[in-house]
């Protein structure tokens, strides 16, 4: 079975080497031949001022700024280049670069949909925005499918859902960037939450070719029936020890994760939860990594890289600092440290405080594309001779 798995990973691998893309992206050298993929929430709104509900839950207000300078946001840990918006090209650099310096190989996507109901459109434009960008880093990806988004359309759920499906064939999952397994594109489902029976995902993916390599949320495969090649480990309420036994049965996509600490009662969005798996300093993603690398997981999930709501991110903030990326660092088995990854976040602050100067942007576009080939310490010197 093992055996089998890192097959997978080696068709995988071959993908993305036959690929092509941007010759002047160099791959960053891993010992760890797991796949690493950090599971990123594109639904962060703050442009002019223009605060989404996911900083502002019911009860926030980004507006309201403290003696230290944060902006009141609806999450327990604060990001350390603050709130954003998640269709800024700043951002989307700055993410995509500490990625590729942590030795993570692509995102999965939590993707809601290709109807224009809710924020869901905008959601799906800043994932679309993220991943024009990833070919200049040489990162992949993925879809991570809501399909409870789907009874909010104007169409019947089921035909809801099978128009979301057939969007992501033509416009994702051809993308040379797209992560295939088996030469079939891999498609994740949380949950499903909505639709519940083989019968329904027959009619979802009819038509759909090549058919996906679909996921669903761990002990819920049943729900998709033959549909389902596997499942994915998530963080729940349970022991992390649960994760030994689940991936001693089944599992072959593991995760990894800092903590839990939903916002949601804070925030208005009813009652929470009502669980938390602490932190710990960053022992518990240290454990969670532990347990991924010992069952010798081909591919591991990191939960997430920026879900502020729920506490799970491990994007840099003003708690963990990139201690948490160090970690990542570690477990991939990169030569790339702290130093590197304050060096992409030296060229975001340097992004914003020469706003609108071209000259000086032009500077920048050629340390992006020195990070991005590996050229760190001419990246640097690039840097410190704007500043």
């Amino acid at each position: 079975m093992r055996g089998e798995l890192y097959l997978v990973v080696g068709l995988l691998l071959w993908t993305s080497c036959a690929r092509g893309g941007n010759a002047a992206v160099s791959p960053v050298v891993k010992t760890n031949p797991a796949r690493l993929y950090a599971h990123y929430m594109p639904w962060f709104e703050a442009a002019d001022g223009d605060w989404g509900i996911h900083w502002t839950m019911a009860t926030r207000d980004p507006e309201v700024v403290d003696a230290s300078g944060k902006r009141q946001i609806a999450a327990h840990y604060y990001p350390l280049i603050g709130p954003y918006d998640s269709a800024d090209r700043d951002v989307i650099e700055y993410h995509l670069l500490l990625m590729k310096l942590s030795g993570i190989d692509g995102v999965l996507i939590d993707w809601y949909g290709a109807h224009e109901v809710r924020d869901y459109g905008g959601n799906r434009r800043n994932a679309e925005a993220l991943i024009a960008r990833l070919d200049a880093v040489g990162l992949d990806f993925a879809l991570v499918y809501e399909d409870f988004t789907a009874e909010y359309a104007a169409d019947t759920a089921l035909v809801a859902a099978q128009a979301d499906l057939r969007y992501a064939r033509d416009h994702y999952f051809a993308h040379e960037r797209y992560v295939r397994v088996g030469g079939a594109p891999l498609l994740l489902v949380f949950g499903p939450r909505l639709f519940e029976t083989p019968a329904a995902w027959g009619h979802i993916l009819s038509g759909i070719e090549p058919r996906p390599h679909l996921l669903t949320l761990w002990h819920q495969s049943a729900d998709a029936g033959a549909w389902a090649a596997g499942e994915f480990a998530w963080v729940d309420r349970g022991h992390i020890d649960d994760l030994d036994s689940y991936y001693a049965g089944q599992g072959a996509f593991g995760a990894a994760y800092p903590g839990f600490r939903d916002y949601y009662r804070e925030g208005g969005w009813g009652d929470g939860l009502g669980w938390t798996i602490a932190h710990d300093e960053g022992a518990t993603l240290a454990a969670t990594l532990a347990r991924a690398r010992r069952a010798e997981m081909p591919f591991v999930q990191l939960v997430s890289w920026n879900d502020f709501g729920e506490g799970t991110m491990i994007e840099p903030t003003r708690e963990f600092g990139f201690s948490l990326l160090e970690q990542v660092q570690a477990f991939a088995g990169v030569e790339h440290g702290v130093a590197d990854l304050e060096l992409v976040h030296a060229l975001y602050l340097a992004r914003k405080r020469h706003a609108g100067d071209a000259d000086a942007q032009a500077a920048l576009d050629r340390v992006f594309r020195l990070v991005a080939g590996l050229a760190l310490a001419e990246a640097a010197a690039v840097l410190k001779e704007l500043d």
